[in-house]
């Protein structure tokens, strides 16, 4: 019996290759699963502080273009947070990662789902927060996923429920209500983020 199993291995390597590749996916994403994942939540805290504090005391143009420009900005404002964090996305010599490419995908996702928000921006300035607030934050859903654990789908979720709550609830102050929700979430996220990451270091 031993011999016969021996020889279907030989005969069909597929198996053998199939879990070497399974295992290597499974070491991905353990690899992926304990980064710090901090240098984006914080990123965009500040970006849509700045859209909250902008919103409260500039004009509905000032906050407008800050909305804009504040966003765009989360990616690469992260990636130099990254350095002090410790996350350094494109350090050299790092080694690649299959879920990488997975979360630029949830990301690029994310962003084609603002060809539906941005003709609606045209006709009312004031639904840019909400339309920017949900969708910036779908790209935590697959994160969750990946990391094997609650807080991508809880910041997800929360943030899309409570960024609509806040625009019904405060109608005349959209561009103040929506970013602070924003935040709150964000800050939540930071904090289960590092005690996550600090109960990984502890094993």
């Amino acid at each position: 019996m031993h011999a016969s199993a021996h020889t279907i291995s030989s005969v069909d390597p597929s198996a053998s290759l199939s879990s070497s590749t399974l295992r290597s996916l499974e070491a991905q994403r353990d690899e992926f699963s304990r980064r710090r994942g901090l240098a984006m939540p914080l990123a965009g805290t500040l970006a849509w502080a700045l859209i909250g504090l902008v919103g409260a005391l500039g004009t509905p143009f000032q906050a407008v273009v800050t909305l804009y420009i504040a966003t765009g900005s989360i990616f690469y404002l992260g990636m130099g947070l990254s350095r002090l964090t410790g996350e350094n996305f494109f350090a050299k010599g790092r080694p690649k990662n299959e879920f990488d490419r997975l979360f630029m995908a949830g990301m690029l996702m994310s962003l084609l789902v603002f060809t539906i928000a941005l003709p609606w921006a045209s006709q009312n300035h004031e639904s840019l927060p909400l339309s920017f607030g949900v969708l910036a934050g779908l790209m935590w859903l697959p994160y969750s996923w990946i990391i094997q654990h609650w807080i991508g789908a809880f910041h997800a979720i929360a943030r899309a429920l409570l960024c609509v709550g806040a625009w019904y609830a405060f109608p005349t102050q959209r561009f103040v209500a929506i970013p602070a929700v924003v935040v709150a979430v964000y800050l939540i996220t930071i904090a289960v983020q590092e005690r996550r990451w600090r109960a990984l270091q502890a094993r």
